[in-house]
C-alpha cells in the first residue's frame, strides 16, 4: 500500500518584550531559577493580571505580515491542566476567539513548487515554568522564570505532505518572525520551538489518519529527523495490523527515535473557560493602522524590489533578506548613494558586503548590527569603485583594511595601498569640492564624517599620474605595430589584447575604461 504523510505544526514563538505577558516581571535568559517569578507569574492569592501592550502588538504585526484577520474582540481563557511547572493549575491562553485568525506562508516545496500554507490561528498565551531532571539526585527541581513569559502560538492547517516540507515552512515562519523583531528566533534558548502532528493515510484517502504530536523540537534538525522517523513508525505499525492511538510523544535526539511521553488530550479535557480576571481584548483600526505604519516592509516585497529596481539575481535578493540586520544595512548604504546609477551602487555594494566584509565580520563573530565599518563608510568606498576613482578589486582591499582600522582616514588608507588609477581625467571639480570642504557636514547625501579628514589631494590624481598613463598608451602603441594594423583591419581581438598590455605595463594601476577610451581616441582614423 502507499501512503500520504499529513503534517500540522504548532509554532511558540516567544515574543521579544522585556517583561512578561500579564506582569512587570522580566523575561531575561539565564539568570538563577526562581529570581524573575512574581507574585502574578504564581498566582499568589489577590494578585491580578495586567496584559503587556507590547505583545499585543507584536501579535498584531504578525497578523498583518501573513495576510490574516485581526480580531475583536478575542477573548483569554485558563486552559486547566495540573503539572508541577505550572503553579497557577492553569494556564491562560486564548481558545474560541484568538487574535488572529487566517493568513499563509509561502514556501519552496521540493516536490510541489511554490505552495502556500494556511495558517488556522495565532493566539496569544502564557508559557509555563521548566522542569529540571539533572543535579538532583533522582529529583526534580522547578524553575519558574519562564512562567508567564509571553508567546504566541502560531497553529497551520494539516497541509504539508513531508519532513522537508514542514522543515521548509518553520524556516520560513522563523525567518518571518525575526524579521519583524516579533521573536528573537533563538532556538537553542527556546525562543522558537515547534510541535509536530504527523499522521499517514492510504493514497488518495480523505480521511485524515490518527495523528501523533511530538513535542518541543527545538532545531530544524531535530524536526526533520524526527518526522521522518514517526512516519516510518506509523507506516510499519499499520503495515503490522496495528492501530495507532493518539499521543504526545518526545523525540530522543540521541537514539533518533520518537517515544510516547502521554496518550494525546482533547480540547474539552482542558475544560476551556474564558478567564474571569481579564476582560475581552478589543483591537481598534486606529491601533491595527499604527503598528502597521511601524512595520518593516516585509522580506518578500524586499526581495522582489531588489530584483526589479536594481537587476539583482534571485540568489543575491536571498542573501540579501535572508537577515534583516543584513539588509538593513544593504538599505543605509544605498540611500546614501541616491545620486548614482542605483543598479551599479547596488551591485558594488553587494559584491563588498558578500566579499570582504562578510569575511571579515565572520572572522571577528559579529553581525552586521555589531560591523565597525558603518554603512556611512561602506557608501564612501562604493561611490569612489562607481565614479571609477578606485577600481573594484581595490576596494575590497580597502574594506579589509577600514574594518581593521576603523581610526584611519581615507587619505592614510589611500597612502597606504596606493590607491589611485591612473586616469587621463581628472575626478569630478564638484565631487573633489564635497570632498576638501567640511568634511563633518553632510552635502545631500555626502558625508565622510566617519573617515577623518580628506584632502583634496588625497583624492584628486595629479596631471603628472595622467600624462604617464597617456605616455604608456603610446609606448604600448609603438611597440605593437602589427596588433595596431590588425585592429585598423577590423580584428577586435587586437584591440583587446593592446588594452591587455596597457594594463600590464601600469602593472594593474590603470582604469580600464580609461585605457578603453585613450586607446580607441588614438586608433582613430
Amino acid at each position: 500500500m502507499q501512503w500520504e504523510v499529513v503534517i500540522g505544526l504548532e509554532t511558540h514563538a516567544q515574543l521579544s518584550t522585556v517583561s512578561k505577558i500579564f506582569s512587570g516581571a522580566p523575561t531575561a535568559f539565564g539568570a538563577e531559577p526562581n529570581t524573575q517569578a512574581c507574585g502574578v507569574d504564581i498566582a499568589l492569592p489577590g494578585v491580578l493580571p495586567v496584559l503587556n501592550t507590547g505583545a499585543v502588538e507584536r501579535a498584531i504585526r504578525f497578523g498583518l505580515a501573513v495576510g490574516a484577520k485581526i480580531n475583536s474582540p478575542s477573548i483569554f481563557a485558563r486552559k486547566n491542566y495540573f503539572y508541577p511547572d505550572l503553579p497557577k493549575g492553569y494556564q491562560i491562553s486564548q481558545y474560541e476567539l484568538p487574535i488572529v485568525t487566517g493568513g499563509e506562508i509561502p514556501i519552496h516545496s521540493p516536490t510541489r513548487g511554490e505552495i502556500k500554507i494556511r495558517l488556522t490561528r495565532a493566539h496569544l498565551e502564557e508559557d509555563a515554568g521548566k522542569s529540571l531532571h539533572e543535579d538532583f539526585s533522582g529529583r526534580t527541581g522547578i524553575d519558574l522564570n519562564r512562567a508567564g513569559t509571553p508567546l504566541l502560538e502560531i497553529v497551520s492547517e494539516p497541509e504539508m505532505c513531508s519532513a522537508a516540507e514542514a522543515v521548509a515552512y518553520a524556516k520560513a515562519l522563523h525567518e518571518l518572525v525575526t524579521w519583524h523583531e516579533i521573536c528573537d528566533g533563538n532556538m537553542q534558548e527556546g525562543s522558537f520551538r515547534c510541535d509536530a502532528n504527523v499522521s499517514v493515510r492510504p493514497e488518495g484517502s480523505n480521511i485524515l489518519g490518527t495523528r501523533r504530536e511530538i513535542k518541543n523540537l527545538n532545531s530544524f534538525r531535530f524536526l526533520q529527523q524526527a518526522i521522518e522517523y514517526e512516519v516510518q513508525w506509523q507506516i510499519g505499525e499499520l503495515e503490522d495490523g496495528r492501530s495507532i492511538q493518539q499521543a504526545t510523544v518526545l523525540f530522543d535526539p540521541d537514539t533518533g527515535e520518537t517515544r510516547m511521553m502521554r496518550t494525546k488530550e482533547d480540547a474539552h479535557d482542558y475544560r476551556y473557560f474564558p478567564d474571569p480576571d481579564l476582560l475581552p481584548l478589543f483591537v481598534s483600526d486606529d491601533w491595527i493602522k499604527k503598528v502597521f505604519s511601524e512595520t518593516s516592509e516585509s522580506p518578500g516585497n524586499r526581495k522582489s524590489r531588489y530584483q526589479q529596481n536594481y537587476a539583482l539575481s534571485a540568489s543575491d535578493a536571498d542573501y540579501l533578506t535572508s537577515d534583516r540586520y543584513i539588509s538593513d544595512y544593504f538599505e543605509g548604504t544605498l540611500k546614501l548613494l541616491s545620486d548614482l546609477d542605483q543598479s551599479k551602487a547596488a551591485k558594488q555594494i553587494l559584491n563588498l558586503m558578500k566579499g570582504r566584509l562578510a569575511s571579515s565580520l565572520a572572522d571577528k563573530g559579529l553581525s552586521y548590527s555589531k560591523s565597525p565599518l558603518k554603512p556611512l563608510a561602506l557608501a564612501g568606498l562604493v561611490r569612489l569603485a562607481v565614479e571609477n576613482v578606485i577600481p573594484s578589486s581595490t576596494a575590497n582591499v580597502a574594506v579589509t583594511t577600514m574594518f581593521t582600522g576603523s581610526d584611519k582616514s581615507v587619505g592614510e588608507v589611500f597612502s597606504q595601498l596606493k590607491f589611485r588609477q591612473f586616469s587621463d581625467e581628472r575626478i569630478p571639480r564638484d565631487f573633489a569640492e564635497r570632498l576638501s570642504s567640511d568634511h563633518n557636514m553632510s552635502v545631500g547625501s555626502w558625508n565622510y564624517a566617519s573617515f577623518g579628514t580628506v584632502t583634496q589631494a588625497d583624492m584628486w590624481p595629479s596631471r603628472e599620474v595622467a600624462d604617464n598613463l597617456d605616455n604608456i598608451v603610446d609606448q604600448v602603441l609603438a611597440a605593437n605595430a602589427q596588433q595596431v594594423a590588425d585592429f585598423r583591419a577590423g580584428k577586435e581581438k587586437a584591440f583587446n589584447s593592446l588594452v591587455g598590455q596597457v594594463m600590464k605595463a601600469s602593472r594593474g594601476k590603470a582604469n580600464p575604461q580609461q585605457v578603453n577610451d585613450i586607446l580607441r581616441r588614438k586608433l582613430a582614423p
